[in-house]
């Protein structure tokens, strides 16, 4: 048997909370015809870097997540704005979260977070030889601190269960393996 789309009926906005939006969608399985409820979280794309100094740091963001309700350690990410390139968002979120600019960034493709709900993707960067040039502009909702791990040590980070935001590890692997 070949899978094949299912056919999107309707689509009708259920919450919106700033920063994505929950949809519920009607749709009609292409196997029976029968419809069926499904719902989405639209929210826009975003951004992670890897940011590498050029004594084999890589430069990471340690910081309270709502979430999980505890500290994450991880590299620096954030929304991309309406029309704003994606290189330019990942090296806007690492001058704000770390104060590192990044020079060139080499693009380490796209990833969708989680295709089963959210309708968005992940654009992925490395930046290499990095350096600090600004402090860290802390907000009212997010303050973080800058954590210099050394490239030798990430791959373990993410085995031991220290780097465990589960977007940051699939960046991690693919830049590791792009790596070598």
């Amino acid at each position: 048997m070949r899978v094949e789309p299912w056919t999107v009926l309707s689509s009708e906005q259920l919450l919106d909370c700033r920063i994505f939006r929950i949809e519920r969608t009607l749709a009609r399985s292409p196997v029976d015809r029968s419809v069926h409820e499904f719902f989405r979280i639209r929210s826009v794309d975003f951004a992670h870097v890897v940011p590498v100094t050029e004594n084999d740091e890589v430069v990471m963001v340690r910081q309270y997540r709502h979430g999980s309700g505890e500290m994450s350690l991880e590299v620096p990410a954030g929304l991309i704005e309406p029309s704003e390139d994606p290189a330019a968002a990942a090296a806007r979120e690492c001058l704000e979260e770390t104060g590192y600019a990044t020079g060139e960034l080499r693009s380490l493709g796209m990833l969708r977070p989680n295709p089963a709900v959210f309708a968005n993707n992940l654009h992925t960067f490395v930046a290499y030889g990095v350096r600090r040039v600004a402090a860290i502009e802390q907000t009212e909702t997010e303050q973080t601190e800058v954590e210099l791990v050394p490239l030798d040590r990430v791959a373990s980070l993410m085995i031991d269960g220290v780097i465990d935001n589960a977007l940051d590890v699939a960046v991690l692997w693919r830049f590791l393996h792009q790596r070598s």
